[in-house]
């Protein structure tokens, strides 16, 4: 496969189907029987597929009868047309994606879960301010330019809950959108007050100085679904059997992706995929993944979003989530 560079790797930004893709190309394992049913799906180019790379490399998907082709993508909610139009057939991306195409009746599900952020601990993303900006707690965010790496996303929404949460006002923070490797430079040049980032950058920008201001999700919705897995209502209402392999092999992927007994897998996948130093590989603090959806997190995500104006109305979760076993 056709590394991408690490600019792109952790990136989040205005998404866009890429011609690059990589696929469980090989035949059928032994004593299958039948061709592999070819399977496109679109994914985000960042340590967090090493999931889904992992488990296809691992033979997880060729058990299910599937043949994976993954095809990078920029985020979720662009991939959102390629998938009513039939070019994928699933897509991993973060909940907003879904959340509007519901709002505009689009014929889009969510299948199951793919990683959430931690209740407790060290989290995956974090606000951290420069030391001269004298921030150090979320209400001091009110007022200052702060970046996301997406404007009308969770990132933003959790950072507005956080502020108000600790007395601030959430409609003074002054959000930006920039690229999360782009971050640490904006906020040592003072363009911006705070940036919200994940890792490496977190472990970075603390060792140069950095102020750890929150860790927005854990203030908020600690567990907070971070990327779904998505297909189509006409999907999954035309051809169940695939809808359902797929799920199973999913459900597997993850579970193995959570066993630590196959940690050096999968780092090796974020190394045979990502063009990231090996150190970076071997320490990036991964999300805990799993198949399971909080639907509770998701609504009150939802709930957040039109409370702040991001979304004007929730969506329809009984129509919008569609759990598989």
């Amino acid at each position: 496969m056709k590394k991408v560079t690490a600019l792109a790797v952790l990136a989040s930004v205005a998404i866009a189907l890429t011609g690059c893709t990589d696929s469980d190309a090989t035949d059928p394992s032994p004593g299958s029987s039948g061709e592999l049913r070819k399977v496109r799906v679109a994914a985000l180019p960042i340590s967090e597929t090493a999931a889904l790379w992992g488990g296809i490399k691992a033979g997880i998907f060729r058990e299910q009868g599937l043949d994976v082709e993954v095809v990078p993508a920029q985020g979720g909610a662009q991939a959102i047309p390629a998938l009513i139009n039939g070019d994928i057939d699933f897509a991993i991306g973060q909940p907003f994606g879904p959340f509007r195409a519901d709002l505009q009746n689009l014929g889009v599900v969510i299948i199951g879960n793919y990683a959430s952020s931690y209740a407790d601990g060290d989290d995956i993303n974090a606000v951290l301010a420069s030391a001269k900006s004298g921030i150090t707690r979320p209400s001091q965010l009110a007022g200052r330019k702060v970046s996301v790496n997406s404007l009308g996303a969770a990132g933003d929404v959790t950072i507005m809950a956080a502020v108000e949460k600790d007395g601030g006002d959430p409609t003074k923070v002054k959000f930006v959108e920039v690229a999360f490797p782009d971050a640490p430079a904006q906020l040592a040049a003072g363009n911006i007050d705070a940036a919200w980032v994940t890792e490496p950058f977190i472990t970075q920008m603390r060792k140069r100085g950095d102020v750890l201001v929150v860790a927005p999700y854990q203030a908020t919705v600690p567990g907070l679904t971070t990327l779904t897995t998505i297909t189509s209502s006409k999907l999954k209402d035309s051809d169940a059997a695939l809808v359902a392999d797929f799920s199973a092999a999913m459900k597997k992927t993850l579970a193995w992706a959570k066993d630590p007994a196959n940690e050096k897998d999968l780092r090796q996948a974020i190394k045979d995929n990502l063009e990231l130093p090996e150190a970076v590989a071997d320490s990036v603090r991964l999300p805990s993944f799993g198949w399971e959806l909080d639907r509770a997190g998701l609504e009150q995500l939802a709930t957040l979003a039109q409370k702040y104006r991001v979304l004007d109305r929730r969506p329809d979760f009984d129509r919008l989530i569609q759990q598989q076993q």
